[in-house]
């Protein structure tokens, strides 16, 4: 509904409302509704402040520490060099699997 619905009712029309309220629930009934209705209002409220003071508390944190930065240091890695007897022996291995020799004996 239209904020300016409401803003045209005046004093006649609310009790009006509050009439056909009165006749729909009863006497009994109505201050059971509006106790439900306030808890609901001062629900609403807590819950939302409390949604306000955990952002603020996010917020205001100072105990946050940036990540560490993931820099290069200034001298590179070395790469173990293999040895030429290694090389070989790997080019050798490398040649008799294509040929479809594992270096295993066969029975």
């Amino acid at each position: 509904m239209n904020m300016t619905f409401f803003a045209m009712l005046q004093w006649p029309e609310i009790l009006g409302i509050l009439i056909v309220v009165l006749i729909l629930f009863g006497a009994k009934k109505l201050p059971e509704l509006a106790r439900g209705l306030g808890q609901g209002i001062k629900e609403f409220k807590r819950a939302t402040r409390d949604v306000q003071d955990d952002l603020q508390r996010a917020i205001d944190d100072t105990d946050y520490t940036p990540p560490p930065s993931t820099t290069q240091s200034s001298s590179p890695v070395e790469q173990p060099v293999p040895s030429s007897d290694s090389s070989a022996s790997t080019e050798a291995s490398r040649a008799a699997f294509h040929e479809g020799n594992d270096g295993n004996p066969k029975d």
